[in-house]
């Protein structure tokens, strides 16, 4: 079903494409990549040897991971349909 000027389908592409995009920023983030630090980036405590081996590139000890996880971020979305109705949500 679509809508106005939109062909046929054009909803399940923008549900796709939406989802796509964040699992590609999901998986970006999740992946350290290079080298594991021996000290945290931020507070430059040491990192034990079994989480350096457990996730390779890894930059931050627990308690800095954990802190910066509570932190709540707003994210906007996108507004791939332009319509009036989809900006007034």
């Amino acid at each position: 079903m679509a809508g106005g000027w939109a062909k046929d389908g054009a909803v399940s592409e923008q549900i796709e494409a939406s989802i796509s995009d964040e699992l590609a920023r999901m998986k970006a983030r999740r992946a350290p990549v290079g080298e594991s630090l021996t000290h945290c980036a931020e507070c430059e405590e040491p990192i034990p040897d079994a989480r350096r081996k457990a996730i390779p590139g890894v930059k931050l000890c627990v308690d800095c991971v954990a802190e910066r996880d509570a932190v709540f971020k707003v994210r906007g979305g996108i507004n791939r349909r332009g319509s009036k109705d989809s900006q007034l949500k």
